[in-house]
């Protein structure tokens, strides 16, 4: 099949990608799987190692008692990827490294073996940016610490690892400093079909892709498979563009995480407009800041999986007496959020689906264009009507959770399949009531 995208150099922003003929809403643009990737340590207990499936019982190694698998298929397929991985996970017990230190190993020992480094990319490993000369004195600490915990891993496969072998690598690959950079700037959060991280990964053609605060096309995961769709008409030879933050925040939030993590200042049209900024923080400061400084201890519960805890502190902030803050101010919407989540963990779906349906006309304004997050949000409160036997709600908003999941998805993947059985089910309900 023709390739739908090409490399090239973009005015004022480096190495990009754009289209090689005109795409339309929905269409896939690009698949590809990653140079190297892995589960992260917060999920690694829950999802399998080899398929990135979620699972509620998984098969253990019995040797690094970390890699965990579906049964004893998935085990095997991950057998060559984890040999290395696993003796350095051994040595180290009970200590685990970080997602980064794992992920780079394993794209070192991905390169050492040919057999599982043979895809052609449009962009080497050894062109990706380190950014190294733009960051803080702090960040490069805490990467070089990093290097050195990289460097101590590695230490029971470095006697395995041949002087041949070593020179086969990229420089960058013999430097942990360069490498880790490379990946902290350039490696995607690999999620499920509910948009919730389950992994990282480094996908060196992708990394190609520039941002741009309403982008024109998203990235959706199958397993560790990456695809790009387009989510706008996008001309031949027109920039192809996904973004790299989330973009229900106000240009200051966004730019100022753009720069801290990717070391550059977004000039796209909505920044220099400061689009729905306004509407973004209606309500007043004075409202609206107990919201903004609250949300990181919230969010730090909810991590640690204190359900009572977050909903203790959304309770007072999302009551009525809260009014004086609209329900589209962003962190109202981030607490309103926080309490669904919380409320679906701890069984409590009347609360949730009010909190669910609270959030509707927010996302419906700050995702225009069609997007996997909105989509999602419209299948968690279509499944919470259903449960709750709102059957005709739940068909309507089920039915627009397809309208989206569809076109960023795809009508295979599995999240869409999903949604066609749940809408099945309410439709059949409906006649035989």
């Amino acid at each position: 099949m023709t390739p739908k995208l090409e490399r090239f150099i973009s005015p004022g922003k480096g190495n990009g990608l754009r289209t090689t003929a005109r795409i339309r809403p929905g269409e896939l643009v690009y698949s590809t799987m990653p140079l190297a990737c892995c589960v992260s340590n917060k999920m690694a207990k829950d999802v399998c190692h080899d398929c990135f499936t979620r699972r509620e019982s998984l098969l253990r190694c019995s040797q690094c008692k970390m890699a965990r698998y579906c049964d004893i298929t998935c085990q095997k397929r991950a057998w060559s990827g984890h040999k290395r991985e696993c003796k350095c996970l051994q040595s180290l017990l009970p200590r685990i490294p970080t997602d980064s230190v794992r992920l780079a190993a394993r794209i070192i020992f991905t390169m050492l073996s040919p057999s599982q480094n043979s895809s052609e990319e449009l962009y080497t490993l050894e062109e990706h940016e380190a950014h190294l000369s733009s960051m803080s004195e702090q960040k490069k600490h805490g990467l070089s610490q990093l290097a050195s915990m990289l460097q101590i891993y590695l230490q029971q496969e470095v006697p395995n690892i041949t002087p041949e072998m070593r020179s086969a690598l990229p420089p960058s690959c013999r430097d942990p400093l360069s490498l880790l950079s490379k990946v902290a700037c350039n490696c995607f959060t690999i999620s499920d079909g509910e948009l919730q991280e389950i992994g990282v990964g480094l996908y060196p053609s992708l990394s190609l892709l520039n941002h741009d605060c309403r982008p024109n096309c998203v990235m959706v995961f199958e397993g560790t498979k990456l695809h790009l769709r387009a989510i706008k008409d996008i001309g031949p030879k027109e920039e192809l563009t996904i973004s790299y933050v989330e973009t229900v925040a106000v240009t200051r939030d966004r730019q100022r995480e753009l720069k801290d993590q990717y070391h550059f200042t977004c000039r796209c049209q909505r920044c220099d407009s400061e689009d729905m900024d306004s509407v973004m923080l209606s309500g007043g400061e004075a409202a609206w800041r107990p919201l903004k400084e609250d949300i990181p201890r919230l969010e730090k519960l909810q991590a640690e999986f204190d359900w009572e805890a977050v909903l203790e502190g959304c309770g007072p902030l999302l009551s009525p007496a809260g009014g004086a803050v609209p329900d589209d101010n962003v962190y109202k919407l981030r607490m309103a959020d926080l309490a669904l989540d919380a409320c679906i963990h701890s069984g409590q779906w009347e609360q949730a689906l009010g909190y669910g349906e609270r959030t509707l006309p927010a996302y419906r304004q700050y995702y225009p264009d069609p997007h996997p997050v909105h989509g999602v949000q419209l299948m968690r409160v279509g499944k919470l009507q259903h449960y709750l036997g709102r059957i005709e709600d739940a068909v309507v908003t089920l039915t627009q959770a397809h309208e989206i999941i569809q076109l960023t998805h795809g009508s295979d993947h599995p999240m869409t399949t999903d949604l066609v059985r749940k809408l099945e089910e309410c439709h059949a309900e409906m006649n035989h009531a």
